[in-house]
């Protein structure tokens, strides 16, 4: 009897360590597949991000005649198609589709980087070899359709890294997706909105546009009910003094009569508008862009911003952000920008951020044009169709700004602004416009 319960004991005892045992065993490999399903998705990304990086820059190389340019476009042509190579290898898929993909992707990178070597060595590039370019980015615009309406299956769970393995032998990924076609969120930007061209150099240690004496705390208050409007406003709190930011502000929170919170910050220097913020819900959309540009428009004239022109927009979740960049004597300063947020369902302004307009905003001397339009155009490929033609000041990584000529236009039916010096004639840059339906991004 007593050795009928140790038996029974021991097999209980067991049975637990058993499935303690395959328990253990089953989170082990769950967490093993966790990560390698991490592993290839951040693989497949790289891969999606470099193929639209490769089809960015043989579109710059197809625009550009400058031999120092066309080297540099072809140079980073070679090694976004290395790199894309390198992570295509990480995926578990030995399907049709990705086999030709590496071949493209080999081919892209061994013929682009002859090209460079011949732009470097002063051979200039054929006709021949432009048809070979044209040919390579129309693929390559192919390729990256394809690759986003993968990502945006395997983002809803219509295609999985175990379905594209399970029918890797022999199979086409056709079988497994259908590739349906959605709109690609991939897209994240900061602040109010992807802030167009040039973002990245508006910043200035001089803050050449914010003028005026340092107010204290109670003068900022009494600048920011003036601007909202004393009549609009119900109660204002004081959220104190931000000094280590790009430029140091007083912050207040206000509630309006209809009870709507707004965010407003005031320079401590000269008691600019530095950003404003209204969240509130946005009904049903009744104004189109145009209607939104207006009063945007309408709203910066009467805040003392004169001579605004609007240079890109987004649109999401029932408002539009539009950036506008000041305009002297017929040339757009793009480092002057102003971001305003409208909301679309009553034109309402909800948005407002002046901090590259405060950061580089004074009246310049134009330099000379040194060189005709014509000849300005004559730098850029005869294949390229110019829509239209201007002046701007770019500013510069090395915070200096420099006058061209502003083309904007497109080839094989791809958007492009491109700039040209118009002092020395040298191509300054080229960037290529991606167009949806919710604005305009350039890369």
């Amino acid at each position: 009897m007593r050795k009928n319960k140790i038996w029974t004991v021991a097999t209980v005892l067991a049975l637990i360590a058993v499935a303690v045992l395959g328990y253990l065993f089953i989170n082990q490999r769950n967490a093993y597949a966790t990560t390698k399903e991490n592993e290839y998705n951040m693989a497949f990304y790289e891969v999606v991000d470099y193929v639209q990086n490769v089809k960015t820059y043989l579109a710059k190389s197809m625009i550009s005649k400058s031999a120092e340019h066309g080297a540099e476009m072809l140079t980073h042509v070679w090694r976004e198609a290395n790199l894309a190579q390198a992570y295509l290898g990480m995926l578990p898929i030995e399907s049709q589709e990705l086999e030709n993909t590496e071949k493209y992707l080999n081919q892209v990178s061994e013929f682009s980087y002859s090209l460079s070597r011949k732009n470097i060595e002063g051979q200039g590039l054929t006709d021949d070899d432009i048809n070979k370019i044209k040919e390579l980015y129309n693929y390559s615009n192919d390729l990256s359709n394809t690759l986003n309406e993968m990502s945006d299956e395997l983002n809803n769970g219509t295609l999985t890294w175990e379905d594209l393995m399970n029918n890797a032998e022999g199979s086409e990924i056709a079988e497994v997706s259908t590739f349906d076609v959605v709109e690609q969120n991939f897209h994240e930007y900061t602040g109010l909105i992807y802030d167009g061209a040039f973002s990245e150099h508006i910043t200035s240690s001089e803050k050449r546009g914010l003028t005026g004496d340092e107010i204290d705390e109670e003068t900022a208050k009494r600048k920011a009910e003036e601007f909202i409007g004393k009549d609009k406003i119900k109660n204002t709190q004081n959220n104190g003094y931000v000094e280590n930011g790009d430029i140091p502000v007083y912050r207040f929170e206000m509630t309006t009569t209809d009870n709507q919170t707004i965010g407003i910050s005031i320079s401590k220097k000269g008691g600019h508008v530095v950003y404003l913020i209204s969240n509130r819900d946005i009904k049903e959309q009744k104004l189109d862009e145009q209607e939104a540009m207006s009063k945007a428009r309408e709203y910066l004239t009467s805040k003392g911003f004169n001579n605004m022109q609007e240079t890109y927009y987004m649109k999401q979740d029932g408002f539009i952000t539009i950036n506008y960049a000041y305009k002297q004597d017929n040339v757009v300063m793009y480092a002057d920008l102003i971001k305003v947020k409208v909301a679309l369902d009553n034109g309402e302004i909800i948005g407002l951020e002046t901090t590259g307009y405060l950061n580089n905003h004074y009246e310049r001397n134009i330099p000379t044009k040194n060189i005709s339009v014509e000849k300005a155009r004559a730098q850029l490929s005869a294949n390229a169709q110019i829509t239209s033609e201007g002046l701007a000041m770019i500013p510069t990584e090395w915070k200096t700004e420099k006058f061209c000529y502003e083309f904007k236009g497109k080839i094989e039916n791809t958007d492009f602004i491109a700039y040209i010096n118009a002092e020395t004639g040298e191509e300054e840059d080229i960037l290529i416009i991606t167009n949806t339906e919710n604005g305009s991004v350039t890369e």
